[in-house]
């Protein structure tokens, strides 16, 4: 009987959640690719999209699933709040042992191979991490829509915002608000209607749309990418001041954002050595050795 370890990585975040599953050699057998895993909107959601992923995984690789000999990383974005931890900690998970981290830890340990160094992280959401000396250090990603400047989701956010300012005639219309405000066909109410049960992916899907008008020359695109770039370069110097060696900018934001930041935010930026997943895999490994792990019954 074949009783060799997998090992899992996950990278769930607020628009999607990517697996990576590897044997021992560090041969990846497979990917998957599922929905939203951001634990602040509710652990049963990430945990279908955690195991929707995991599957095609399995699938991929042409291997009849075997949780039983997973160990896993899950980095999940909202798993650092203390009182997520403990409901992670207790959930009943089918793997043979599992570690629970944040989506930012394990992109930190990716981008620099585990060695000392800083991450800021653009994407649906935004936070910067950095760790030092074996200390981690946080900088933002407080849950949207009281932190996570800078990100798809703020973006969006306030390009709504200003688009029913617009309409109410508070402020200039231009080629976005216009856009933006046919999508719901010119009605504040239905702006309203549509924000009540609206997700930070939902606000994310208008990201794309900013950059283009700001490519495009659009005033009120350009002063909200400059704006969110002014967000990731405080988030950068924040890690900088703490005495980080090197940072890297990750996330699907990421290029779209580079051309607007500083001089010297971006003469601090490093390419990562690897992403997310890289990092879980290498976290889920350094786990088994030191038996940090939660271990199923």
């Amino acid at each position: 009987m074949n009783t060799e370890a997998f090992y899992l990585a996950v990278d769930g975040g607020g628009t999607k959640c990517r697996a990576r599953l590897s044997n021992a050699k560090g041969e990846t057998l497979g990917n998957g690719r599922s929905g939203p895993a951001n634990v602040r909107r509710g652990l049963r959601q990430a945990f279908a999209a955690v195991m929707d992923a995991t599957a095609q995984c399995f699938e991929q690789a042409a291997i009849a699933p075997d949780y039983s000999r997973v160990v896993a990383c899950l980095a999940l974005a909202g798993a650092g709040e203390p009182d997520i931890q403990g409901e992670l900690s207790r959930y009943a998970h089918p793997f043979k042992a599992a570690i629970f981290t944040t989506d930012s830890h394990a992109a930190c340990v990716g981008a620099h191979r585990g060695e000392d160094g800083g991450v800021i992280i653009a994407g649906t959401g935004s936070i910067g991490e950095a760790s030092l000396r074996g200390v981690r250090h946080r900088v933002g990603g407080w849950g949207f829509p009281v932190s996570d400047e800078g990100s798809g989701a703020w973006l969006g956010l306030e390009t709504v915002r200003r688009t029913l300012w617009a309409l109410d005639g508070r402020a200039a219309r231009s080629r976005l608000l216009d856009e933006v405000a046919s999508r719901f066909d010119h009605d504040p109410n239905a702006v309203t209607l549509w924000a009540i049960e609206a997700a930070p992916a939902d606000y994310g899907t208008f990201a794309p749309l900013v950059f283009r008008h700001a490519g495009e020359g659009d005033a009120v695109a350009r002063e909200l990418v400059a704006s969110a770039a002014r967000h990731v370069e405080r988030i950068a110097e924040a890690l900088l001041v703490l005495g980080t060696p090197r940072l890297a900018l990750m996330g699907g934001l990421a290029e779209p954002l580079r051309p607007w930041l500083s001089a010297e935010v971006k003469g601090s930026l490093v390419r990562p050595v690897g992403d997310a997943l890289d990092g879980g895999l290498q976290l889920a490994r350094n786990a088994v050795s030191g038996r940090r792990i939660h271990e199923t019954s």
